[in-house]
C-alpha cells in the first residue's frame, strides 16, 4: 500500500507560478508511471503530465511549455512546476502512481492516488 500526499497548492494570479509536491510513503520504483491529473469544478478528471521510472516525461498539449514534471527518487517525491498559470488551470490537482500506459496518461492504469490539492488562478 502506498500513501500519496500532495502539497503546494494555493491561490495565484494569472501569469504566476506554483510548485506542487507529492510525497510517497514508500519507494515506488516498482511502478512504471507517475502522473499528475486535475479536475476542475463540474468537469471530468484530466491527465496533465506523466513521468516514467526512467525519467521520460510527457505533457498534455494544454500545459506543454508551461509545466515541468520531475521526481526525486531519494525521497520518493514527485513535483510539478507550473509557470505562466492561466485561469483555466484552476482545478484540484492529484498525483498518482501506477502501471505503464502510453505517455503515462491512462487514468485506469494508475493504482494509487493522492487526495488532491487546490490550485486557484485569478485574473
Amino acid at each position: 500500500q502506498v500513501s500519496l500526499v500532495e502539497s503546494g497548492g494555493g491561490s495565484v494570479q494569472s501569469g504566476g507560478s506554483l510548485r506542487l509536491s507529492c510525497a510517497a510513503s514508500t519507494n515506488t520504483r516498482n511502478m512504471f508511471c507517475r502522473g499528475w491529473f486535475r479536475q476542475a469544478a463540474g468537469k471530468q478528471r484530466e491527465w496533465v503530465s506523466g513521468i516514467t521510472v526512467s525519467d521520460n516525461t510527457y505533457y498534455a498539449d494544454s500545459v506543454k511549455g508551461r509545466f515541468t514534471i520531475s521526481q526525486d527518487n531519494t525521497n520518493n517525491t514527485l513535483y510539478l512546476q507550473m509557470n505562466s498559470l492561466k485561469l483555466e488551470d484552476t482545478a484540484v490537482y492529484f498525483c498518482a502512481v501506477g502501471h505503464s500506459s502510453p505517455s503515462c496518461s491512462e487514468t485506469d492504469r494508475y493504482v494509487y492516488w493522492g487526495q488532491g490539492t487546490q490550485v486557484t488562478v485569478s485574473a
